[in-house]
């Protein structure tokens, strides 16, 4: 049955020692911090597969971690249908918008929007990718307080600040490449805490592994394709189909990996185009090892709740790292956890860069008046940083009482995603189309997704895909009624 452990000092040592170590191994990469392209793209001389590894990292959080086991503990595998979009939206990034990041040097995704429309649609992306990062980030380290509340009895949120200041150290100190790097590290020490518990928790069920087919197979916990169509109504509000998977799938992803600076920045950083594709389509193998791993542990552990009769904890997001705490032997449940918050820090320290990078390259460079040096410029980034901790911080703060994390991370983002690429694609498929139609797309996609998101029943899958059509649609009319206008 389950009870409450008292604090078990190995497992917090652990678990110190990990956070420690991770600060100290990011902060060593200061001295090769000299120039804003050595702090925001790391001197574009880090090979393919660290960047490859540092994708997934960037890609993963806490809300990965601790939600994914939850989705298949409630339902089953249908999530993966949407990690199939993911590898199709990477055949659309490799061809559509990657050349065009190669073409000459570029710091930031929106540098694009200004070579093809002008400084005012690139300031309106960056902006958006700044509300879109900040509200997302912010809900992300607010999980990091579940994992937190479990290990010391408490939702304090001197925690989160603990986990907060301390990736920030490593960020303000090494910049893009101690986030590779550290994500690097970060990646493989959560995959085998993942792999640990998978075992731990499977030897913990009567039968073993035969018993865990048998009742999850029966549970239809490892159901991956769901092909129903029916009524549109029914159609669009179902979140896990392999319409809403592929199609959901590749349009997020799509939006994530080609148009937010948490990820493009990660290419930008990468020797040269070729590499940077390499990288991308290598982190999808990953990504679906990744996702079928914890979907894996979330069919196990109910199974495990199952056969034991006992009630999981709620909310559904403490399922796993509950467990973990609880059950695991002691040095295992500590090692688990640090891995758990090692997601949470890889994540964090991606978002704080690239806000960072974005803030500088595209509003306070550009509209500065006077020449600085590379060292001023580097020192005003790193102030920058730290305001973007600050920020996230607070949201994190005012994010309590979400009901699934992961949900609701992917939600908020899908809201603006929609726009973001719409823009963008109208930026590379089209030539008529001229920078206040393409604004006015732009700001039309965001008000509808607003309505779509606050006012009908549609699953999150479908979101970025609608605000992708509304943009596109609603500037390519806007430039046509333009000309006639002009012509007029």
């Amino acid at each position: 049955m389950c009870y409450n452990p008292p604090l078990r000092y190995l497992d917090l040592a652990v678990i110190l020692v990990y956070l420690i170590g991770i600060t100290w191994f990011g902060a060593r990469f200061r001295h090769s911090q000299k120039t804003l392209k050595d702090y925001f793209l790391g001197g574009r001389d880090t090979p393919w597969w660290a960047i490859s590894f540092s994708i997934v990292s960037a890609e993963t959080s806490t809300l990965t971690v601790i939600g994914t086991p939850a989705l298949a503990f409630y339902g089953n595998f249908g999530f993966l249908q949407v990690v199939l979009g993911y590898l199709l939206a990477r055949v659309v990034i490799s061809t559509l918008l990657l050349p065009h990041y190669f073409l000459g040097e570029m710091y930031t995704a929106y540098e694009l929007m200004q070579r093809r429309f002008g400084q005012r649609i690139r300031r309106l992306t960056a902006a958006a990718f700044l509300v879109l990062r900040a509200l997302a980030e912010g809900v992300r380290v607010f999980a990091i307080s579940i994992v937190i509340s479990i290990v010391l009895g408490t939702g304090e949120t001197i925690s989160i600040l603990l986990i907060m200041c301390l990736t920030l150290f490593y960020t303000f100190e090494g910049g893009m490449t101690a986030v590779i790097w550290t994500d690097v590290v970060q990646m493989f020490l959560y995959i085998a805490g993942a792999i640990l518990s998978l075992f731990v928790i499977g030897q913990k069920i009567p039968g073993g592994w035969e018993q865990i087919l048998t009742v999850a197979g029966e549970a239809g916990k490892f159901q991956v394709l769901d092909f129903r169509l029916g009524p549109a109504e029914e159609f669009f509000s179902r979140t896990y189909t392999f319409w809403a998977g592929i199609v959901g799938g590749c349009f997020l992803t799509t939006a994530s990996h080609g148009t937010e600076q948490l990820m493009v920045q990660r290419l930008l950083a990468a020797r040269s185009q070729k590499e940077g594709r390499t990288a991308l389509f290598a982190s999808w193998i990953v990504i679906c090892f990744q996702f079928s791993l914890f979907l894996l542990i979330g069919a196990i552990l109910y199974v495990y709740y199952k056969g034991a009769g006992i009630p999981p904890p709620a909310p559904a997001d403490r399922i796993y790292p509950d467990f973990i705490w609880r059950h695991l032997p002691t040095g295992a449940a500590g090692l688990v956890i640090a891995a758990i918050l090692a997601a949470a820090m890889s994540n964090l320290s991606a978002a704080l860069n690239s806000l960072a990078s974005t803030t500088v390259m595209d509003f306070l460079k550009p509209a500065a008046n006077t020449e600085r040096s590379d060292a001023s410029w580097l020192a005003l980034a790193r102030r920058v940083t730290i305001v973007w901790g600050a920020i996230l911080f607070a949201i994190a703060v005012l994010a309590q009482g979400v009901k699934s994390v992961l949900e609701a991370g992917l939600s908020i983002a899908s809201v603006i995603y929609g726009s973001l690429l719409g823009v963008f694609l109208l930026g590379v498929l089209t030539r008529r189309v001229r920078e206040k139609a393409a604004m006015a797309g732009m700001v039309v996609g965001l008000l509808v997704m607003l309505y779509v998101r606050l006012g009908t029943s549609i699953a999150w899958t479908w979101y970025v895909c609608i605000g992708t059509t509304v943009t596109f649609v609603t500037a390519w009319v806007a430039a046509v009624w333009m000309r006639e206008e002009r012509n007029a």
